[in-house]
């Protein structure tokens, strides 16, 4: 099984090849939560990902007969832009398959780091299957996302930063897809300090190695936003080594996610992809486990495609009553919607969308549903502007 010596050794590897990347305590989340959240800003990586690290610390470990012959990979995102990465920085050949329907806009990253991307399958197990193919028959040595020693090793340099930057932390929170770097980390923090705590943190949709460790059978999903943990099996040497060293492991949901992304960019001014604030999002929804202890999170990847992102700041403003939708009726006169709107004006409101309904509905065919979408202050406030609406006679409710 994989040891201190080999993760340290990783250390030395990658010095000077990836980022030594920040590892700060958030006063804000802090005082949220009730406990002591540091934060390691793993999407301040070239590549904006943790990844990095396994894929610079396999390649520079092959041989000059491997390195020859060039590599091959299956991921559709943050493993195939730190493989491409890394492979261009060393001169070798990298060919990254990827499932078809993969964003555009990683697909063209991947590219652009000098890599041969081949569309292939509708899912990574499909992808991987063909990577293999291509493995055995063009002679390139294939490089696993998570299940490899020399891989886990690399992502387990994570944990011997953190602890050297933040010697207090006592309990480690962290996404778990294959389990790479859960496992790497373990193997590390429990080898500094013993007593630490790790626990990890799977999707609801995607509960592949929660099943594994807890006997339990939850049905998996199709899709995630958190797509870089969205694993359907999990790795043999991983769960070894989680069985062996992991405390627990807690599952969030997708509305806890998307608050997690929207709290980072708020509070910390961060952008991070869905499974790198599931950390965040496990800490905000078990507040009781992790109450008055030091606990760290790795921000792991920063890879989220701009309209997810978009569509997720916006729910985020719906959950927060920053962005509320209200229905008016009113009689269908001249004048009347100018009303409306001076009153939500004079309430402190701001109109983003209106929209005139006078079909599909049940109201006296000389009556108008005027719905409105508002930006706000929050939840009393739109309470506020619905009574003024209902104070001049109009019949307001939210939607």
């Amino acid at each position: 099984m994989l040891k201190r010596d080999d993760i340290e050794a990783a250390a030395l590897r990658l010095n000077g090849q990836v980022l030594d990347t920040p590892c700060v305590e958030s006063r804000t989340l802090s005082q949220l939560t009730g406990c002591q959240v540091f934060l390691k800003f793993e999407n301040l990586q070239y590549t904006a990902s943790f990844k990095e690290r396994g894929a610079c610390n396999k390649l520079v470990q092959l041989t000059p007969e491997e390195r020859s012959r060039g590599v091959v990979a299956m991921s559709a995102g943050n493993h195939a832009q730190g493989v491409a990465y890394h492979a261009q920085r060393l001169g070798l050949r990298a060919v990254i398959v990827m499932p078809r329907f993969t964003p555009g806009v990683k697909v063209e990253r991947t590219r652009g780091f000098g890599a041969e991307v081949v569309l292939h399958g509708d899912s990574l197990e499909e992808s991987r299957a063909h990577a293999r193919e291509l493995s055995a028959r063009e002679g390139l040595v294939f490089v696993h996302p998570y299940d490899d020693e020399a891989i886990v090793a690399g992502q387990g340099t994570v944990a011997l930063e953190m602890l050297r930057a933040q010697p207090d932390i006592d309990t480690l929170v962290i996404a778990v897809g294959g389990g790479g770097l859960i496992s790497g980390m373990a193997t590390a923090a429990k080898a500094i300090r013993p007593d630490i705590q790790i626990v990890g943190v799977q999707t609801e949709r995607f509960p592949a190695m929660y099943n594994a460790i807890k006997g339990t059978h939850l049905p998996q999903g199709n899709s995630t936003i958190a797509e870089g943990i969205a694993v359907g099996t999990p790795g043999t040497i991983t769960e070894a080594i989680i069985r062996d060293k992991v405390d627990d492991m807690l599952l969030v949901d997708e509305g806890d996610i998307e608050q997690a992304i929207v709290m980072l960019l708020e509070i910390e001014k961060t952008l991070v992809e869905g499974a790198g604030a599931a950390g965040l999002a496990a800490v905000l929804k078990h507040p009781e486990r992790f109450a008055g202890r030091r606990v760290g999170l790795v921000l792991c990847g920063g890879n989220i495609d701009p309209m997810l992102l978009a569509s997720i700041i916006e729910r985020g403003m719906v959950r927060a009553g920053r962005l509320a939708r209200i229905v008016v009726s009113a009689r269908d006169v001249p004048g009347n919607l100018a009303r409306i709107t001076a009153i939500v004006a004079e309430a402190g409101a701001n109109v983003d969308e209106v929209h005139h309904q006078r079909a599909f509905t049940l109201l006296a065919a000389q009556n108008v549903s005027i719905e409105l979408v508002l930006q706000t202050r929050g939840r009393e406030h739109i309470a506020e502007v619905i009574r003024q609406l209902q104070a001049q006679g109009f019949e307001a409710a939210l939607v």
